[in-house]
C-alpha cells in the first residue's frame, strides 16, 4: 500500500469541504421541503417526491451533463450569476446539492412523518411561535432523522465520482476529490496509492452505515 502524497491529502481536504458545505446547504433547504412532503395533501407531492429521488436512479453522467450545461456561460444559472460556475468549487457544491438531495431529505421526511403534527399543535396552543415550536419540539423528536441525514449526505458526497468529474473536472486544490484521485492513480498504474485511498473509503463507508444502524436502534422516535 503506497503512501499518500500532498496531492492526495489536498484531494481529501477538498472532499471534506465539499461534503460539509453540501450537507449544510441541504439541511437549510431540505428541512422545510421535507416537512412539506411529510404533511402536505397536495397533488404535487408525488411529482416533488419523484424529483427529489431522481438522483438515486439517474446515471450520474446524465445528471452531471445537465448541471454542466446549466452552470455554463449560456446556461440559466451561469447566465443569472453572470459568470461560469462549471469547473469551480462553487459549481461543484451546487451539483453535489442536487446529487445528494435524496440522502438528506428522505430521512428527514420519514422522521417528520413519524413525529406527526400533534406535538406542534400542542406547542401552538401554549402560544409558542411556529419557529420556536419547530426548533424546540419537533427537531428534538426528529433527532434520529437529522443524524441519519447528516451522516448519509456527508458520506454520499464524499464518494461522488461521475457528477464531480462532469461538473468539476479534476483541478488540484479546487475540484480534485478522493474519488477522481483514485481513478487517476489507476490510470497512471499507481496501484499502491489507489489501494490506500480505496481502503480508506471502504472503511469510512462501512463505519458510516454502522453508525446509521446504531442510531436507528438507540434513538427511536417517540411521540407522547
Amino acid at each position: 500500500m503506497g503512501a499518500l502524497t500532498d496531492l492526495d491529502l489536498s484531494a481529501l481536504w477538498v472532499s471534506v469541504r465539499l461534503a460539509t458545505m453540501t450537507v449544510v446547504v441541504l439541511l437549510i433547504v431540505g428541512t422545510p421541503l421535507a416537512w412539506w412532503l411529510a404533511h402536505t395533501r397536495s397533488r404535487l407531492r408525488p411529482i416533488v417526491e419523484a424529483a427529489v429521488a431522481l438522483p438515486i436512479v439517474l446515471p450520474p453522467t446524465v445528471l452531471g451533463f445537465y448541471i454542466l450545461v446549466a452552470l455554463g456561460p449560456y446556461g440559466p444559472l451561469g447566465h443569472f450569476a453572470n459568470l461560469t460556475l462549471a469547473f469551480t468549487f462553487t459549481g461543484l457544491v451546487i451539483a453535489s446539492v442536487f446529487y445528494s438531495m435524496p440522502f438528506v431529505i428522505q430521512p428527514l421526511q420519514s422522521a417528520f412523518e413519524a413525529a406527526g403534527q400533534a406535538p406542534l399543535e400542542a406547542a401552538w396552543s401554549l402560544r409558542a411561535s411556529k419557529l420556536d415550536a419547530f426548533l424546540t419540539v419537533i427537531s428534538p423528536i426528529a433527532l434520529r432523522g437529522y443524524i441519519s441525514a447528516i451522516v448519509l449526505g456527508f458520506a454520499h458526497t464524499m464518494g461522488e465520482f461521475g457528477v464531480v468529474l462532469m461538473v468539476g473536472g479534476s483541478i488540484p486544490g479546487q475540484t480534485r476529490v478522493l474519488s477522481t484521485t483514485i481513478f487517476e492513480h489507476v490510470e497512471a498504474m499507481e496501484y499502491g496509492q489507489a489501494h490506500a485511498i480505496s481502503a480508506f473509503m471502504l472503511g469510512f463507508s462501512f463505519l458510516v452505515l454502522l453508525a446509521v444502524y446504531i442510531v436507528n436502534r438507540r434513538f427511536p422516535i417517540h411521540v407522547s
